[in-house]
Formats: C-alpha cells, structure tokens, sequence
C-alpha cells in the first residue's frame, strides 16, 4: 500500500473515493496527488470551502455523494461475490496505470483469481464495434485465439460485438482474457453477456473501477476505455466506424506511447472506416495475431514471411528462368530469337534451353522451341499469353 499512513485507513479512504468520484477525474486525481487520500476524504466528509478547481454546486454534489457512501459496506458486499479492492502500490497493482498521472484510478475491484499485475505484462487490448459484421466477429475471434496460443493475455470491454467476439476467442483457445467494466464487477453488462462475464470471472479476470452495484454510464464507457489501454501493450482496433468508442481507446493507447494497430476491412463499409483513418495516421495495419505479437512482443518475436506458393519455375536458376521467360506463349522461336529476348549469348541460349527440355519445360521442333502442354501453366500464371 502506498503511502505512510496504516494501509487499512488508505483502503478505506480509496474504497470512499470510488464512491464519491467519478472515474478519470483528474481534478480529484490532483487532489489526491497534492494533499493525500485520507485529506481528501477528511475534508468530502466535513464539508467546509471546496478543494481547489471545482465549483460551488460540484462541491455539493460531491458532499451529497461522500453522506451516503459507506466504505465497509462496498468492502463487505465486495467479499461475499468474491471481489477485492487493489490500490496503487499494492503487489497486485499494474505499474504501467502510473502513466495515467492523474487520471490513474483511484483503485480497482477485481473478480477473479489471477494476478492482474501479472497477466497485465504480456496483454493485447482487441476492441471494436458493437455492431460488427461476419468479418469483424470473425476477426476479433481468430486474432483472439492466435493471442492466445502464443501465450497473451487478451483485454477487451465485455460489450456486443468485437469485444465479446475477443473474449470468446482467447477462452475457446484456452487462453486467459480481462474485461474491463464500466459499471460494478459484480453487476454484469451488458445483461446479454451475464453468462460470457461469469465465466471470464471463473477463467480469467473481470476489473473495474466501480464499486459494487454501480451503473453504466455513457461517460463510464468513455473512460474506461484509457484503462483498457493503459494496461497493455498495445491495442488493435477490429472494426470502428469514425465515432466508435474503441477509437477512444486507440487514441489513448497512442497518447500513453502504446503500440496501436488496425484490421483493415472493405473499403465500402462504414464500420471499417474508423479504423482506415487510424491507418492513415500513426496506427499499424495487421491483419493475424503473428503480425500483432511481432509489434508488441520480445525481439525475436517475428512474423513469418510472406509469399504467395512457391511455383516449379521459381526453383530454376536465373539464367533458365530468363530463357523460358523469353519463350512465346504461342508457336516456336528460334535460339538465336530466344537469346535476343534474354538477352544472352546464343550458345548461352542452347544451353538453358536444354537445361530445360530435360526438365520437362520446353521441346524442340526442328530449328525452333517451344513451351510443352505443362509447362504452359507455369509459364502463364505469371504473364498473359496474349
């Protein structure tokens, strides 16, 4: 636990808060920075002059808020679902949410068993559309369960759409997978994914800032998302049309020096068109979990090449591949012709091209050559005949 005080006051002050603020709150996160938390919650429980930078009627909604909140209650109720309460500086608390300054939260309600300080080095944030096409669901899952395989730990939001399409992926892999809500742990939302969130519960992890019971809010959604990308690696956007809210958390993980990728989609769609503008700035284009792991992974972590099928005449060596290049699609073509085409010699030119007849590519027919029937295929999968 942070701080000099005893640990059980500060649990209690950060529980009050979660209470009394709202999530991202930088004003309160100075506050906290500058006079400490139990000065705070001293001075939300006695009223008096408000804390410097909000004004009079904020300051009472707040003291409205700091009358009805009760810290050993959330913490009671938090216990009997099976959720804790992380601070900053506990050995649980994810290092890398510091670089929110005084957006950071204040703490976090976690459900699950793992350790989220540890699962949250080596996490890829997948996020998206709610309303996303085949494609965008097939995308999220198939990134989400490569993810997976490789050993990552996948984090989304837990909504409709790419979001649940991530979470199902990496659990369908057997992987591990962190949603991060915008409303209490213990109250799934959306209600469509009760079960999906119980079960990332019992597998995996479910955070939020909330206390127990809490609702979603638009403004909820928002700023949860900088949580999302503040706690891993980097974040890739699956379909987002230009007001998404996965946007919001693309733009934090580009603000906190996140890596930030995209899965490009038709350009006729809508929901694509989010994540091509993302393209066209500072984002990176990937579109399998090998391409995403060789951004945010260890050196050495590298895509494979890639390369269309390796076809019978690329294993010829250049100067017959020139040759049966130079040959006409149609008739037959003399050596001294052939090697005018390369260009080579003429006795160069005779070489190859016996070098090829024994190769099954070419035949000779009096003075000429010409392609073989199979050999047809190959030469014209790579130029037109015409």
């Amino acid at each position: 636990m942070s701080g000099g005080g005893d640990p059980d006051d500060e649990l209690l002050s950060r529980v009050f808060l979660t209470r009394v603020i709202e999530p991202g709150d930088e004003v309160a996160g100075r506050w906290v920075r500058e006079f400490g938390v139990e000065q705070v919650v001293r001075r939300l429980r006695e009223g008096g002059r408000p804390l410097p930078g909000v004004s009079e009627k904020r300051w009472a909604g707040l003291l409205a808020r700091a009358r009805l909140a009760q810290p050993g209650r959330d913490l009671g109720v938090a216990r009997d679902a099976g959720v804790r309460f992380v601070c900053p500086g506990d050995a649980e608390w994810p290092g890398q949410l510091d670089d929110l300054g005084e957006a950071r939260p204040l703490g976090l309600w976690i459900r699950g068993r793992p350790s989220l300080r540890m699962w949250a080095l080596r996490s890829v944030a997948v996020v998206g559309a709610r309303a996303c096409t085949e494609y965008g669901a097939h995308m999220a899952v198939t990134l989400a369960a490569g993810l997976a395989e490789r050993g990552w730990v996948v984090v989304s939001g837990g909504a409709y759409g790419v979001d649940g399409a991530a979470h199902r992926g990496a659990l369908g892999a057997g992987g591990a997978t962190v949603a991060v809500l915008a409303c209490g742990v213990d109250r799934p939302y959306p209600r469509g994914h009760t079960q999906l969130i119980t079960r990332i519960a019992d597998q995996g992890l479910v955070v939020g800032e909330l206390p127990p019971g809490d609702h979603p809010t638009p403004n909820r959604f928002i700023v949860r998302n900088r949580v999302i990308a503040a706690l891993t690696r980097g974040t890739v956007v699956v379909e987002a049309a230009y007001r998404s809210g996965s946007l919001v958390t693309a733009r934090a993980a580009q603000r906190l020096g996140r890596h930030t990728m995209g899965v490009p989609g038709p350009t006729t769609s809508g929901l694509s068109a989010g994540v091509h503008e993302l393209l066209r700035g500072d984002a990176t284009l990937v579109t399998d979990a090998a391409e995403v792991v060789e951004l945010v992974g260890d050196m050495g972590e590298l895509a494979p090449d890639r390369r269309g099928p390796v076809l019978p005449r690329d294993l010829l060596a250049p100067g017959a591949r020139r040759v049966l290049a130079a040959l006409p699609a149609r008739g037959a073509a003399t050596a001294e012709e052939i090697a005018r085409g390369t260009p080579t010699t003429e006795d160069d030119a005779i070489a190859r091209l016996y070098e090829l007849r024994a190769l099954g590519y070419v035949e000779r027919h009096g003075d000429g050559w010409k392609l073989t029937r199979q050999a047809m295929i190959s030469v014209q999968g790579g130029r037109s005949p015409c």
